[in-house]
């Protein structure tokens, strides 16, 4: 399934244009079948309607499991590594995941979990996590991870939406030099979910908890009473896998819906190409579970090529900021996959973490979440790859379930803030306004896909409607990603971020990605983030919200500096007009940033900031307001 070079990467291009079914069918002959699909694509983007491989039978943990014992059941499936370096890190070999895959999958259906049901999974970053979710997968179950770090509003409200049956949870979690009492959140959102059935309760932290008779279980309790074999329910290609909660425009979650064969698929190809997987690399994806990064390229796409994986407890600066580094050198990681987020933070540290361990062992690096500005990709390349490393950088989305644009390590060539081109398998375009595909480069206009892809998301749980108005109503046959795009001279995608982000300037449509890259270059600069204000000349003001290494000594002269380079890199009607030097950003859990609150602050609207309960940080909103109103 993998391309080796830039002839068969040609190559496998040649052949989707050709015959996008027969591409896709040759993939999936690869994986083990009950029955094969009697239809390859069945297909109407107008009804948001898309079929994968349908008639298909199959159950994606023996992809995952079962098809590795003979040849690899000694091999290490799982890797973990614990908050607390003093904790002993824990080696999962693919026949023990299995086991205690077959387990836990005997716990449920003990607890009368069947095909269909909805379990929600709260959880730290612990192998019984990934556990959890292949155990649901192998019964049938649909599994909907909440990230360990939402309230208990937000919890009830994605087990309301789905009716989860159970609830699987922990008495707590470590994250960096903080517990969080996972148990008594979850009890405070059991309060209003009268779907809940039981709940299993892991042992991590030792927390005093309350246990509720009939209704909350050990999990090491359970697994005692069951047997280590377990005959994976059969499903249809088309069967429901997980539902994934993402933050809607309109505040309420969306629950996207995967199914099951062709995000298994697209899974594995996505993971083999982009990083050029091969046999005994260890691979560390520094993602939540929680997310779908988690999802697909810690636990469905490695198992499935038959990778060891990486799992990280913590948090990369605890105990300090070399904690990424030291794993690396520890463990001889080869390819490594984190956020932009995360690389800025860390480059924010100086380098006197980095170059105290040896990086010798990497051979590929990658970043996901968001665009990466170039300073960023620089120190990236040179001071954690020794300029050796390829570096992918990786443009997706909860609701594409896998990597669709981004160059392949080492075989195609990588350009810095540049995503490059869609994979092999993916129609992607931009188009204008009114929807017209604009086909030449050097153009700039909305991100559409134009021909479905195996691992697309199916539907929004229980309002298809709502799907079809999100992704397939703004340019009727395309899938709207809901970002922009600009493709350069050589044909090469650069996201400039959501549509919704981009600012109008004296009528000039300017994306914020663009903006901030520009600040970023400021030797003074960590991070920032631009929004719109109204602005009685202009329409729209530019307000920068900056967050500087070090507090700087003329405000006003730093200030001209960054919009020099934005003159420079992007144009003079790109300049900001307000500045506000922060010490933090208000960002949800996966690290994006909540800009509607941003541009309530910038327009002095601090009465009418919403709901702030499923940032990060809160408290950062208040440090904001208090530097603003200086």
């Amino acid at each position: 399934m993998r391309i080796n070079n830039l002839e068969e990467y040609k190559l496998e291009k040649e052949n989707f244009d050709k015959n996008p079914e027969e591409f896709w069918a040759k993939k999936a002959n690869s994986f083990t079948w009950h029955k094969k699909w009697e239809e390859v694509l069945d297909w109407d983007f107008h009804k948001a309607h898309v079929k994968w491989f349908d008639g298909g039978k199959l159950n994606i943990t023996e992809n995952c499991l079962d098809r590795h014992l003979a040849s690899s059941g000694d091999q290490i499936a799982i890797k973990w590594i614990a908050n607390n370096p003093k904790e002993k890190n824990i080696d999962i070999s693919y026949n023990e995941l299995y086991e205690k895959v077959c387990q836990f999958s005997n716990v449920l259906k003990n607890k009368g979990i069947k095909k269909g049901d909805r379990i929600c999974l709260y959880m730290p970053m612990v192998p019984e996590l990934a556990i959890a979710v292949l155990a649901c997968a192998r019964i049938g179950a649909i599994h909907s991870v909440v990230f360990a770090g939402f309230s208990a509003k937000s919890l009830c409200d994605r087990i309301n939406d789905a009716q989860c049956k159970a609830l699987i949870t922990s008495d707590g979690g470590f994250r960096g030099n903080k517990i969080t009492p996972l148990k008594k959140i979850a009890d405070e959102a059991m309060k209003n979910t009268p779907s809940i059935q039981c709940c299993i309760v892991l042992e991590r932290t030792n927390t005093p908890i309350i246990m509720k008779n009939n209704r909350d279980f050990w999990w090491h309790e359970e697994m005692k009473k069951t047997s280590i074999h377990h005959h994976a329910e059969i499903m249809d290609s088309e069967d429901q896998l997980f539902i994934l909660y993402t933050s809607g425009s309109t505040g309420r979650p969306k629950g996207i819906v995967h199914t099951t064969a062709g995000y298994m698929i697209y899974a594995q190809y996505s993971f083999e190409n982009v990083f050029q997987y091969n046999h005994g690399d260890l691979y560390w994806c520094t993602a939540d579970i929680g997310w779908i990064t988690g999802h697909t390229y810690i636990i469905y796409g490695p198992l499935l090529a038959g990778a060891t994986t990486v799992m990280f407890e913590g948090v990369p600066t605890y105990p300090d900021a070399g904690r990424f580094w030291e794993i690396v050198e520890k463990n001889k990681i080869n390819i490594f996959y984190t956020a932009p987020t995360a690389i800025r933070s860390l480059e924010a540290y100086g380098n006197e973490y980095v170059k105290k361990y040896d990086l010798e062992s990497l051979k590929v690096l990658g970043t996901v979440g968001e665009p990466i500005n170039e300073d960023a990709w620089n120190w990236y390349f040179k001071e954690i790859g020794g300029e050796k490393c390829p570096i992918v950088d990786t443009w997706w989305q909860t609701e594409t379930g896998g990597i669709m644009i981004s160059n392949l390590a080492g075989i195609n060539k990588a350009k810095p803030t540049f995503a490059t081109l869609p994979l092999p398998g993916i129609k992607a375009c931009i188009v204008d306004e009114n929807g017209d595909e604009l086909e030449t480069n050097n153009t700039e206009g909305k991100l559409c896909v134009k021909y479905p892809w195996p691992s697309m998301a199916r539907t929004i749980y229980g309002d298809h409607q709502r799907f079809i108005d999100t992704y397939f109503s703004s340019f009727p046959g395309k899938y709207f990603s809901g970002d922009g795009c600009y493709k350069n001279e050589e044909g090469l995608f650069r996201i400039t971020g959501r549509v919704d982000d981009v600012l109008i300037v004296s009528g000039h449509n300017l994306g914020t990605a663009e903006i901030e890259s520009a600040i970023d270059e400021h030797k003074n600069v960590c991070e920032s983030a631009i929004v719109g204000y109204p602005h009685s000349i202009k329409g729209n003001g530019i307000f920068a919200y900056i967050i500087c290494h070090s507090s700087p000594k003329d405000k006003k002269a730093t200030g001209i500096e960054i919009n020099d380079l934005i003159t420079k890199h992007v144009g003079p009607i790109a300049k900001v007009d307000k500045f506000l030097y922060v010490e933090g950003l208000p960002k949800t859990r996966s690290g994006k940033i909540m800009r509607r609150i941003l541009r309530k602050i910038a327009s002095g609207e601090f009465n009418e900031l919403g709901d702030t309960s499923t940032l990060l940080d809160p408290n950062v909103v208040t440090s904001i307001i208090k530097e603003s109103q200086k």
